[in-house]
């Protein structure tokens, strides 16, 4: 497997000016990489032609790079929706899903290989966490698909792993899809989800870009969600709310809380009464 810190895909374009000044180039130099791989879909270093071939060479002779993501399996259904199973550079392969309704294109993409949050009702629970994803394979993900079912409307981080145990790879992704000199995909049409990491979604609302924040609830108790989703047990409701209280606060943006619906466990009355009290001072919405 190739050294992904050497993967031009993963560098923001300020990571690409200093690759270029360093070299002794302008500075300038590094929006046409930037542009050429981000818009361009460019995935071989020698055919950014606005560098001279001599630099080209020198990047590609430093071990410098540009990663692509393979589609080993598309499975699609009746409603538009599609699955992607991505086969990554080491053998490893993560999932994408993507949702049609009319004009609007909804990625669902992945952060992790496998995923160390052991949450009952989820599939990948069942998948060991092997690796995180560099910020360059996560915006293949949206590339990558694009190629394939044309342009994305909206990324959600909702896929394989948790989002905010790869933070920074994951924030980085986000800068580099937002960048009005690549992607320039709107931050209102960036969601990342969580789990509940409290120090993560502290340190998002830091951030001088805020994407939307959807939250994994699935239950209006700690006892409940603690046999739910272990990760209560580390993070309680309590704390929880709180720091999504200070996003709210600071990006002035409303957040999602996710309900999954399980038979017999979460889905009475009751739990829909204590979930409207539990949320009642937050400017959010819940999805279930």
């Amino acid at each position: 497997m190739a050294d992904m810190s050497y993967d031009l895909k993963s560098k923001t374009l300020d990571e690409l000016a200093m690759i270029t000044t360093g070299a002794g180039h302008k500075k300038y130099t590094a929006d046409y990489i930037f542009t050429f791989i981000h818009t361009k879909g460019t995935s071989d270093i020698l055919q950014i032609t606005p560098l001279s071939k001599l630099f080209r060479r020198q990047l590609a002779d430093a071990g410098f790079y540009i990663s692509t993501l393979k589609i080993a399996k598309k499975l699609t259904d009746e409603e538009g929706t599609a699955k992607y199973l991505f086969e990554l550079s080491d053998g490893n392969a993560v999932e994408a899903v993507l949702l049609t309704d009319e004009d609007r294109k909804t990625l669902c993409i992945s952060t992790q290989v496998g995923c160390a949050m052991s949450c009952t009702f989820c599939a990948t629970a069942h998948i060991p966490l092997k690796r995180s994803l560099s910020a360059g394979e996560i915006v293949d993900e949206v590339y990558t698909v694009e190629k394939d079912a044309g342009e994305i409307t909206n990324v959600v981080y909702m896929g394989m792993g948790e989002p905010l145990n790869n933070y920074d790879e994951v924030i980085k992704s986000v800068r580099i899809l937002n960048d009005p000199k690549g992607r320039n995909l709107g931050i209102r049409h960036i969601t990342i989800s969580t789990c509940g990491i409290v120090p993560g979604i502290k340190a998002l609302a830091d951030e001088a870009i805020h994407p939307r924040l959807a939250i994994s609830l699935n239950a209006p108790t700690n006892a409940l969600r603690s046999k739910l989703m272990p990760i209560n047990r580390k993070y309680p409701l309590e704390p929880l709310l709180n720091a999504v209280q200070t996003y709210i606060t600071k990006t002035r943006c409303e957040t999602t809380f996710e309900y999954v619906l399980i038979d017999g466990v979460n889905d009475t009355a009751l739990h829909a009464q204590m979930t409207a009290k539990l949320l009642k001072r937050l400017k959010c919405k819940v999805n279930l």
